[in-house]
């Protein structure tokens, strides 16, 4: 399968460059699998489609200010650093641009939130063969204490954002009501949509809520570069499911009871765990490279909430994937899902509308 065949025109304007006014005012496309119908509701309207015994799985993985900027202590020159995963105190693994004078050995002074040069400062101390720079932060105890008065909200490069102003409301809204443990460098965007109010409701009709983590990082967003799909090299990420998330979710696959995803992170963690364990979710924590792509037997998950994804993305290929289970077809009715979307102006994207697959 061909990562072109993933591809479709979006029109720049749909892309949702601030969220909706309040998060459950988004719209709702919903597509029925077996018969390719769509629906056009809003979010509120999720009440309808979820019924007493389901088990409604989140992430509650939490966004970190991953975006810092340093300026090189020699030359002045700017760096743009995205961390994507702690090694050790003060060691992380980063993306940084530009990447051609981020060279191992090079120092920087880390700059604070209104540009002023801070007490911090990172070294490379090393360069993997993705990309990736590993630095050493000093200047601080621990740079992870440091990050809510040194870092931006890590928003895709797609959003975008002319001065400050909007800087407050991002570090509120491109984080779901629900986030509890730190480390994601960009958002499980499906659940941004609820409010505390909304799952309140949805627990009143005897729906049960479960979560896992999974800390988003660069398998979620990295571009699919390969000409073929199978060909892309997931990277890794961490998860944790506990053990009473585990016993609700078998206990409700054993009665025959829906297990609903909230975003494809949500799937990739239930899926691999199941894949590795016949079928069961085990408690425990581990990393993941799972890439779902048509065609694949999906073994947990029966229905997905998710948003409207990136071209050739391997987010739009789990969701063509999950369209159509065991199919190569799935591509096809999700490319109609999304050009329907097209048509009534959803908004695409992180801060965009949300689809229910079912």
């Amino acid at each position: 399968m061909r990562t072109a065949d993933f591809d479709f025109h979006l029109p720049p304007e749909l892309v949702a460059q601030t969220p909706a006014p309040r998060r459950d005012e988004s719209r709702l496309l919903v597509l029925r699998r077996n018969t390719g119908q769509v629906s056009h509701r809003n979010f509120r309207d999720l009440l309808d489609y979820v019924s007493a015994g389901d088990v409604l799985v989140l992430n509650d993985s939490r966004v970190i200010p991953a975006r810092l900027h340093g300026v090189n202590a020699h030359s002045g020159g700017k760096f743009e650093i995205l961390l994507l995963e702690e090694n050790s105190v003060n060691e992380w693994w980063a993306l940084m641009r530009p990447a051609k004078r981020a060279r191992v050995g090079t120092s920087m002074v880390i700059r604070d939130a209104a540009g002023n040069s801070s007490a911090v400062h990172a070294t490379i101390v090393d360069r993997n063969q993705d990309g990736q720079r590993r630095l050493h932060f000093a200047g601080t105890p621990d740079i992870s204490d440091a990050l809510e008065a040194l870092g931006e909200v890590p928003l895709p490069p797609y959003i975008h954002r002319a001065d400050t102003s909007q800087w407050f409301e991002d570090r509120q809204r491109y984080q779901t009501v629900y986030a509890k443990l730190p480390g994601s460098v960009a958002a499980p965007t499906a659940g941004l949509h609820f409010t505390q109010s909304l799952l309140e409701e949805i627990q009143a009709r005897d729906v049960e809520l479960c979560f896992i983590t999974l800390h988003v990082g660069l398998a979620t967003f990295a571009p699919v570069k390969a000409e073929t799909v199978q060909a892309h090299l997931m990277h890794e990420e961490r998860f944790e499911v506990n053990a009473e998330s585990a016993g609700s979710i078998n206990d409700a696959k054993r009665a025959g009871r829906r297990v609903i995803a909230v975003g494809t992170t949500t799937v990739r963690v239930l899926e691999s765990v199941a894949a590795a364990n016949s079928g069961r979710i085990v408690p425990g924590a581990g990393r993941t490279r799972c890439f779902i792509y048509p065609p694949f037997d999906l073994k947990i998950v029966d229905a997905l909430l998710t948003n409207f994804h990136l071209p050739r993305s391997t987010l739009l290929m789990l969701v063509s994937a999950f369209a159509a289970p065991k199919e190569t077809c799935g591509r096809e009715l999700i490319l109609f899902a999304y050009a329907e979307g097209i048509r009534q102006r959803y908004r695409f994207f992180s801060y965009g509308d949300a689809m229910l697959i079912l």
